[in-house]
């Protein structure tokens, strides 16, 4: 009877989210643990009633755990075997890949799964690649936005589907998914990094979901996915607002947008938010944080403010009038800049937060470190101590008598005598940034080195990573 009902819940939740089309081709995904294998036995027990078929599986190895990997691998063929359906297996060395893209694994291994998910439906003609997330992940994904801060489109957690990746599970538990394989005597794969609680989401699994259970509610995970729902539903209904606003108070060009500043400041706060939101994530093609957007309404608040022009991550920022001009950012080569461009600057960075140094050519960004094992010195993305530094950092050029203790040197030197060691030419030394805390002095001198002061000497230690990359000129 429970396995009925379980089935009957799964179609629904397929039904009620229109996540499969009649008649259409599922690709699922498939990685050994145990929702993927159930996952893969719903799908193929409801066909008929679904009105839907299964194309394949999908299997990605991700090359990180030798020979578990490789196991897992085997038992998918042979899972895939068992249920009589062809599998697609795909190798990715996802460390390799993190460090070319300079992102964690974690986000290296999410961008590996949803390519090769997109190729091989093109590929193969897939109508939908469905995933095994769960009631369970819902939770956690809640959780760790809250803690991190987020607004309703992040307390939505996941969302049951994102262009033809779907997921059918959503409303149902882990717990309930193992008691149906254990009814159909069907084994699956343990992965040990998921008990290693020095990754967020396991900690959040393994000691923050615990604890609200037995303290505060028995059942929380069916509270955050209720709570889930609801802000989904209340962000979709906003964004339809904010669309409709956008377009009425933003004008288009190529490259960049102009806001009406009085019509932007009329507005209820949250559709603000959802409009300048909007307006930099067109500009600059990424993601932006709530820091960015208040920093852009509060330019827009305060007209009279001396400051005309500021920087965020891959957009300028440009006062005209009452509008708002939002721009790419676009890097002008050294030898085309006048001297006096070069003569200093200064810029505020946050953490986490991105800076354009335009007299530099160069983006210069400060995030909290994944992983306490990041301890890098050198080069373009280095580590540094977060304990006792006074926030917001300043990015700001060489002032004579600038002095720092570099790192692995054993004294103090100053700046300009460190850059004829490294012989870096006079006409270059004005355009190096330098990370600064206003107490604390020189942290890194971007690209040469940083302080002996600001070196991380403990894992256990609040970790920044700073990062520079060279502007891209956008033609």
């Amino acid at each position: 009877m429970a396995r009925l009902e379980l089935r009957q819940r799964f179609l629904s939740a397929i039904d009620r989210g229109r996540l499969i089309p009649p008649g259409g081709n599922v690709s699922v995904a498939l990685s050994g643990g145990s929702d993927s294998v159930a996952l893969s036995a719903l799908l193929s027990d409801t066909t008929s009633e679904g009105g839907f078929s299964v194309a394949n599986l999908i299997h990605i190895n991700h090359q990180l755990r030798g020979r578990e990997a490789d196991s897992d691998e085997e038992f998918c063929r042979e899972f895939a075997k068992s249920i009589g359906l062809p599998i697609v297996v795909k190798r990715v060395d996802v460390g390799e890949l993190a460090r070319t893209c300079r992102v964690s694994v974690e986000d290296a291994g999410h961008r590996a799964r949803y390519s090769i998910f997109e190729s091989v439906a093109n590929e193969l003609k897939i109508d939908v690649i469905a995933t095994g997330h769960t009631r369970d992940d819902l939770a956690e994904t809640v959780l760790l936005r809250l803690i991190r801060g987020a607004g309703p489109a992040g307390l939505a957690g996941i969302w049951p589907r994102v262009g033809r990746v779907v997921r059918p599970l959503l409303d149902i538990s882990r717990h309930e998914l193992r008691e149906y394989l254990s009814m159909r005597d069907l084994s699956f794969r343990e992965d040990v990094t998921n008990y290693d609680v020095r990754i967020p989401r396991n900690r959040v699994r393994h000691t923050l979901i615990p604890f609200l259970s037995e303290k505060f509610s028995p059942s929380i995970g069916q509270v955050l996915a209720r709570e889930a729902a609801i802000a989904r539903a209340d962000s979709q209904w906003m964004d339809s607002v904010a669309s409709q606003e956008f377009s009425r108070i933003v004008g288009c060009r190529e490259n960049e947008l102009t806001i009406d500043g009085e019509a932007l400041n009329a507005q209820p706060v949250a559709l603000a938010r959802r409009v300048a939101k909007m307006a930099l994530e067109r500009t600059s093609n990424r993601g932006v944080g709530f820091v960015h957007v208040e920093r852009l309404l509060d330019l827009v608040a305060n007209p009279d403010r001396p400051i005309t022009e500021a920087d965020f991550p891959g957009s300028r920022i440009e006062r005209q009038g009452k509008c708002i001009v939002v721009s790419n950012s676009v890097a002008v080569p050294l030898s085309r800049r006048k001297t006096s461009e070069l003569s200093g600057f200064k810029y505020e960075l946050t953490v986490p937060g991105e800076v354009v140094v335009k007299e530099a050519g160069l983006v210069v960004s400060a995030e909290r470190a994944c992983s306490p094992n990041v301890l890098c010195a050198k080069g373009d993305t280095v580590a540094v101590t977060g304990n006792d530094l006074t926030l917001p950092l300043v990015l700001r050029s060489w002032r004579p008598g600038d002095a720092f203790r570099p790192l692995g040197l054993g004294g103090r030197k100053k700046l300009q005598d460190f850059f004829v060691d490294r012989k870096i030419a006079c006409e270059e030394r004005r355009s190096i940034p330098l990370v600064t805390d206003t107490r604390r002095g020189i942290v890194w001198v971007v690209g040469h080195g940083i302080s002996e002061e600001f070196r991380v000497t403990d894992r256990n230690t609040v970790v920044l990573l700073l990062k520079s990359s060279k502007l891209g000129v956008i033609g």
